[in-house]
C-alpha cells in the first residue's frame, strides 16, 4: 500500500509512454470530481425526491430509467467538457456526442450501473473506458467506440459503497482509491492488485437456471456438489446483482463471476454492454492477472459492431475463468465428471 493520492499518482508519470497521458491523467481527474457529485446524491438515497424514481422511458439498451440515471449522466458529460474528450458514449443516450472534433480522446460510459438497487441501499457506480480517437469524429462519431478493448487507454469505476473507491489501471497494473474526506482525495489503497487464483466463489444468478446453456448448468453443477462432486471442493455462492460490487470483491478476494447468454427473449447475445461495461472490466481484470471471455473469447479481442452491442461475461480468477471455456469448448471436459454428475445436473431428475 503506498498511500498515494490519485493527484499524485495521475501526475506521476506512471503511464508517460501511452499516448495522450496528460489528456488522459485530465479526464481521469474530471471524472474523480464528477463522482463526488454523483456519490452525495446517492448518499441521500430516498431523500431525494424522485431520484429513485422509474422515469417510465427506457435507456438505449431496454432498461428502464431511473431520474438518477439521467442526473448522473448530465454530471459525467458536464465534467469532462472542460477536459480534452472529443466523442462521449454513454448508456443513456442513442448515439455518441460530440463535444470537440480536435480533442484525443473517447469517453464510454455506464454513468450508474446497477441504478436498480438504489432503492434497496446496495452498492452501485459508474464505469468508464478511455479511447484514443479515430477516423474523422464529426462524419463517424461512432467510430471510435467500435474498436476492441485492448486499444484502452485507462478504464476503471467508481464504486458508491461503505467507502467511496476508484479502481483504475492505466495499463500499468491495477490500483484502488480510496476517497478520503480528510485529505479531501482519493488515497491508494491498494497499488498492485493481484487477484487470488485460489478462492472458492463464484457468483451467478442461479434463479435462470433452467435457461442456460448446457456446459454452464455443468459448472454451476460441479460447484455445488462440493467436495464430493467432481471438483472435490467446497464452493460458496455470491451473487450481488451490482457488477462493480461483484468485480471489487472478486479484485480483492478471487472467484469468478458469470452473466451468459441464455434462452430467454433478450439474452440470446447476453445481457452486458461490451464497450462501457465488459472492456473497462476485462482491462481492469486482466491488469490483476485474471481473465475475462464471453464464455470462451477474450473479452478484450472482441471487435464492437455498436455502441451498446452486447455480450455474455465471464470474469475473474484466471484458472476458473478458462475451466468455463473449457466446458464449452472441449468434449473431454465431460468425460472428467463423475457419471452421476455426467448424466444428471444438481437440479435435474
Amino acid at each position: 500500500m503506498s498511500g498515494q493520492s490519485l493527484l499524485a499518482f495521475l501526475r506521476s508519470g506512471s503511464f508517460t509512454q501511452k499516448p495522450h497521458s496528460e489528456a488522459v491523467s485530465a479526464t481521469i481527474g474530471a471524472l474523480a470530481k464528477a463522482a463526488l457529485e454523483v456519490r452525495k446524491l446517492t448518499t441521500q438515497g430516498a431523500l431525494n425526491a424522485g431520484f429513485a424514481a422509474s422515469r417510465g422511458s427506457e435507456n438505449t439498451d431496454g432498461d428502464i430509467q431511473k431520474d438518477l440515471d439521467v442526473v448522473a449522466d448530465g454530471i459525467f458529460l458536464q465534467a469532462i467538457r472542460e477536459v480534452p474528450v472529443a466523442l462521449y458514449g454513454s448508456e443513456e443516450n442513442t448515439g455518441a456526442i460530440l463535444i470537440d472534433p480536435a480533442k484525443p480522446l473517447a469517453l464510454a460510459i455506464d454513468p450508474l450501473d446497477g441504478s436498480s438497487n438504489i432503492e434497496t441501499n446496495v452498492s452501485i457506480g459508474t464505469i468508464f473506458s478511455i479511447l484514443p480517437v479515430t477516423g474523422d469524429p464529426k462524419s463517424d462519431p461512432e467510430r471510435s467506440f467500435l474498436q476492441p478493448g485492448t486499444t484502452q487507454l485507462a478504464a476503471g469505476f467508481f464504486i458508491y459503497g461503505p467507502q467511496l473507491a476508484l479502481v483504475l489501471s492505466v495499463g500499468t497494473g491495477t490500483r484502488i482509491f480510496i476517497h478520503s474526506s480528510k485529505f479531501g482525495d482519493f488515497i491508494e489503497a491498494y497499488d498492485s492488485v493481484a487477484i487470488p487464483n485460489n478462492a472458492s466463489e463464484f457468483a451467478i444468478n442461479v434463479s435462470n437456471y433452467r435457461h442456460w446453456e448446457e456446459p454452464i448448468r455443468l459448472y454451476v453443477d460441479d460447484c455445488f456438489a462440493g467436495s464430493e462432486g467432481p471438483r472435490e471442493k467446497d464452493f460458496n455462492m455470491r451473487w450481488i446483482a451490482s457488477l462493480v460490487a461483484d468485480c471489487y470483491r472478486i479484485l480483492i478476494r478471487g472467484g469468478v463471476f458469470l452473466y451468459p447468454a441464455d434462452k430467454r427473449k433478450g439474452y440470446g447475445s447476453g445481457r452486458i454492454r461490451l464497450v462501457y461495461e465488459a472492456n473497462p472490466i476485462a482491462f481492469l481484470v486482466e491488469q490483476a492477472d485474471g481473465a475475462a471471455t464471453d464464455s470462451v473469447n477474450r473479452i478484450l479481442d472482441i471487435q464492437p459492431t455498436s455502441l451498446h452491442q452486447r455480450i455474455p461475461l465471464v470474469f475473474g480468477s484466471k484458472s476458473k475463468v478458462e475451466r468455463i471455456a473449457r466446458y464449452h469448448v472441449d468434449p473431454e471436459m465431460i468425460s472428467e465428471r463423475s457419471p452421476l454428475f455426467g448424466n444428471r445436473g444438481l437440479f435435474r431428475v
